[in-house]
């Protein structure tokens, strides 16, 4: 199913320059895809919005209106990369070869965001009661602070996220939660260890106690589609010169969450594994300092969104889709916990953060014509 029109402005979009300025410095963000994706709306007749609440860092929701009297579906998809650097060749110069288009955000996602764009329109065009609302959001890759101005600003009945999940439908994702540990010592010469406390010594203490807890969680149940949660350390900074010892040693860990895990419960865990030491090693203490921390996603299955795609994209498949769980976390999160009903479905192909990246032409027409179905379907 080649649909030339989708695959025509996936490739606009790819050769737009869009690497995420928050983890690349001085990349260009998300400010020309922006202008593209406004024009292309204003184009076709769409209410055009930019939200800019960071400069630089904006976000293009277009809202095709309804006559009145249906309800309104939010399409979210990312227009912001990682890096060009990282990528085999022209990343912005697409080459469709074998079925495939390559170049960096064919399938994270530049040929999601085509095919909700054009499924949008072509709704509009055949006619709906409710709005389509195309939020064309900014930095899914670091903060999602485009996904959260949208929802500030915007509500729907349901939501989808055409996160690419190769034709499968994505009903639940895992969170995460960042944690800093610091582990105290006492500073002292090198060469005076009775005066010392040493910081990195408890600190593998501690990355002992972690490895035996993130085996634990392993062995555990944990949810149906997504496993067991997971821990891991992922930073660690200690020390000042060779001939000190250290007074304190930072560990950055990141845990990664299931559905029914909270904040609370994360902080009481790390509290536990912690305070452990404390009554086990001698001179251990240490700081705990909860981050960023993002909830995990599960959809409801009741939900009319949920019933009515899977009704469509087994629909264009021709049999019922594959229902997934994906490790890591993306934006339906933050649409579900605001209230929209919501969950995943887009394109087939590989490559995402990878040095080659591709989306396949076929699954482009697919999800077009699925995403042009449950509009017409969910906001009639």
């Amino acid at each position: 199913m080649i649909d030339q029109e989708v695959v025509d402005l996936t490739a606009e979009l790819v050769r737009i320059d869009s690497v995420n300025s928050d983890l690349v410095s001085g990349a260009r963000g998300e400010s020309a895809i922006a202008d593209f994706i406004s024009q292309w709306f204003t184009a076709r007749g769409f209410e055009v919005h930019r939200l800019e609440k960071y400069a630089g860092r904006p976000s293009i929701v277009g809202v095709a209106k309804g006559s009145g009297g249906g309800r309104s579906l939010m399409f979210n998809g990312h227009t912001d990369t990682v890096s060009l650097g990282s990528y085999e060749g022209d990343g912005t110069s697409p080459e469709i070869r074998d079925g495939k288009m390559y170049g960096r955000g064919t399938f994270d996602m530049k040929g999601g965001l085509a095919a909700m764009m054009i499924a949008a329109e072509r709704a509009k065009k055949q006619g709906i009661k409710g709005d389509v609302i195309v939020a064309c959001v900014s930095d899914e890759e670091a903060g999602s602070i485009g996904t959260e101005e949208v929802l500030e600003k915007f509500t729907a009945d349901g939501g989808l996220v055409v996160e690419p999940s190769y034709l499968q439908v994505t009903m639940a994702h895992r969170g995460f939660a960042w944690f800093e540990v610091t582990i105290h010592g006492l500073a002292a010469h090198g060469s005076r260890p009775d005066l010392a406390i040493d910081a990195i010594a408890h600190a593998g203490h501690f990355l002992v106690a972690l490895d035996e807890h993130a085996k634990a969680l392993a062995s555990s149940i944990g949810d149906p589609l997504l496993g067991p949660g997971s821990i891991h350390a992922s930073l660690i900074k200690g020390g000042e010169e060779a001939s000190s010892y250290p007074a304190a040693c930072v560990i950055t860990i990141e845990r990664r969450t299931i559905p029914g895990e909270t904040d609370e419960m994360l902080t009481a865990e790390m509290r536990q594994l912690l305070d452990g030491l404390v009554e086990r090693i001698p001179d251990f203490s240490y700081t705990l300092t909860p981050g960023l921390s993002r909830r995990p996603f599960s959809a409801n299955p009741d939900a009319d969104i949920v019933k009515k795609t899977l009704t469509h994209v087994e629909n264009v498949l021709g049999a019922p889709p594959v229902i997934r769980a994906e490790p890591f976390w993306t934006d339906a999160a933050l649409m579900e916990e605001a209230g929209i009903p919501s969950l995943l479905f887009g394109v087939d192909g590989d490559g995402a953060h990878a040095a080659s990246e591709w989306v396949t032409l076929d699954s482009l027409g697919k999800v077009t014509t699925a995403l042009t179905a449950i509009a017409l379907d969910f906001c009639n």
